[in-house]
């Protein structure tokens, strides 16, 4: 493959989005399609702009570039992720050491006896008794991933529910 100026990297585009839709499924992305498409694409234009024919066939170049570079947006997210969850974990384990639970007139104590009784006890699961995800996972019989899902969701919903709940009382 030539890097010609008349060489038109859309069309190189359209013919490896199959590719780039291949490495988001072998890397088991399930959210952010459209980040990690971006960033394929992003790879395929470097691999297109960098490929020197001497050194051999493009498609295996084009693949480990558009890999490599999810994988590096992937241990991103991850290291991302390990942040915030320990600054929300820290946050709510501040909260149980209060006895939120005990305190009707705290609104944390009222959003909490709101939320569906699973809800609450994956709560308490977590941060009360310090549970690890692997075991809540066995006591809901759902994979450790399945209780992740549900642990992000929950503390959205808590934040939201927070964030209106202050801005109502404003």
């Amino acid at each position: 493959m030539e890097n010609s100026p008349n060489e038109n990297f859309e069309q190189l585009m359209e013919q490896y989005e199959p590719m780039i839709s291949a490495v988001i499924r072998k890397l088991n992305i399930y959210r952010d399609f459209d980040n990690f498409r971006q960033t394929g694409r992003i790879a395929l234009f470097h691999a297109w702009t960098r490929f020197d024919e001497t050194k051999g066939n493009f498609t295996p170049f084009a693949y480990r570039s558009i890999y490599g570079a999810m994988l590096d947006d992937l241990k991103k997210e991850s290291r991302f992720s390990e942040v915030n969850t320990s600054v929300e974990t820290e946050t709510l384990e501040h909260l149980t050491q209060h006895h939120f639970t005990e305190d009707p007139d705290n609104e944390l104590h009222e959003i909490i006896t709101a939320l569906p009784t699973s809800e609450r006890e994956l709560l308490i699961h977590l941060y009360v008794e310090n549970k690890t995800q692997a075991e809540c996972a066995i006591h809901f019989s759902i994979s450790v991933s399945g209780i992740k899902k549900r642990r992000e969701k929950l503390l959205k919903k808590l934040k939201d529910q927070l964030t209106t709940k202050r801005n109502i009382d404003v």
